[in-house]
């Protein structure tokens, strides 16, 4: 199998995982809220079909040869921050400030779209061999002194049927499954970025994807009875993307 129907293969099988999820949470316009235990289980597959769909964009941009980004003009000076430290006062023309303008996005005035990261994102590292350690509030320790200060009640702890907002989970299944949809798109825009970063940082880690169960594709090999489909998918794109990052060039 090359490497254009390899991607293609992987594209659809994602596809389908994805029209899965979307069946999962059952979601419409007036429902935005699923149990948490559901909301888990789809995150779980969520991760690693986002770390196979980003690296198949990665593949498909193998070749690509995009203009050099052209450098941005400075934008002209104005008197406004001298005239602020000096305390004059500045009339505006009417309209919606900064402040009312993202206030009117966050309470839903204007619709956002959320696009598809291409980077995976960057690994949490302890420093100096320490490891955070995460106190919950139902565990948080409580002050009490006789007399004095009575102890607050805390939070019950989560339950797996409490129910989870799933806006944010419903804005990353849309861009994935806009992404698997215009795959060249997506991989023109990856290489754009990758012009005017000039690669500064690899787009993917070389070690074991985010959300993956599987350091290579090997689909000879025999695998443990936790490995998941979509393991298998991602590490397949994960072989793929590497081998478009190592030789860019096909000509």
């Amino acid at each position: 199998m090359d490497g254009s129907a390899a991607i293609e293969a992987n594209r659809i099988a994602l596809n389908r995982i994805v029209a899965m999820l979307v069946e999962m949470a059952g979601l419409d316009e007036e429902v935005r809220t699923i149990p948490r235990i559901l909301w888990r289980a789809i995150l779980a597959l969520l991760r690693p079909a986002e770390s196979a769909a980003r690296r198949l964009i990665i593949a498909t941009a193998r070749g690509l040869v995009v203009p050099a980004p052209t450098p941005r003009q400075p934008k002209p000076q104005t008197m406004e921050p001298l005239l602020r430290r000096l305390g004059i006062a500045i009339t505006r023309p009417p309209g919606l400030s900064a402040a009312g303008r993202r206030a009117r996005v966050k309470g839903g005035g204007a619709s956002r779209r959320a696009g598809f990261p291409l980077f995976d994102p960057p690994r949490r590292l302890a420093l100096y061999g320490q490891h955070r350690h995460y106190v919950p509030a139902h565990a948080a320790p409580r002050i009490f002194v006789p007399g004095l200060i009575e102890p607050a009640r805390l939070p019950p702890p989560p339950s797996p049927d409490d129910a989870v907002d799933a806006t944010h989970l419903i804005r990353r299944l849309a861009a994935l499954g806009e992404a698997l949809d215009d795959l060249p798109g997506q991989a023109r825009r990856f290489a754009r970025l990758m012009a005017a970063r000039d690669a500064a940082r690899l787009p993917i880690r070389r070690t074991r994807p985010p959300g993956g169960r599987l350091m290579r594709y090997d689909p000879s090999s025999a695998h443990p009875a936790n490995i998941r489909e979509i393991d298998e998918i991602l590490a397949h794109a994960h072989s793929l993307a590497l081998l478009a990052l190592e030789s860019p060039d096909t000509s």
